[in-house]
């Protein structure tokens, strides 16, 4: 059975978060480097455990949007 309107929104908006959520953790990654080698290493380890919950963030919204996709998650539209 397809997705309906709402849930093939859904779905989409969970990924293209999830999307972000990554962007931002390899960002986040290239600043925590430059900082190490400029020499502060406590802002870059502070970064470095913003990364982490970015990339947990990022896994939960996908297995979100695949529950979505499976069916075990849905979306009805508005009344």
């Amino acid at each position: 059975m397809g997705l309906n309107k709402p849930e093939q929104d859904l779905s989409r908006d969970l990924q293209g978060a999830a999307s972000d959520l990554k962007w931002s953790a390899v960002e986040l990654l290239r600043i925590a480097e430059r900082l190490s080698l400029a020499g502060n290493e406590p802002d870059a380890q502070a970064l470095l455990r913003m990364r982490a919950v970015f990339q947990a963030d990022e896994d939960r919204l996908t297995a979100y949007a695949n529950d979505v996709k499976a069916g075990r998650i849905l979306r009805a539209g508005a009344e």
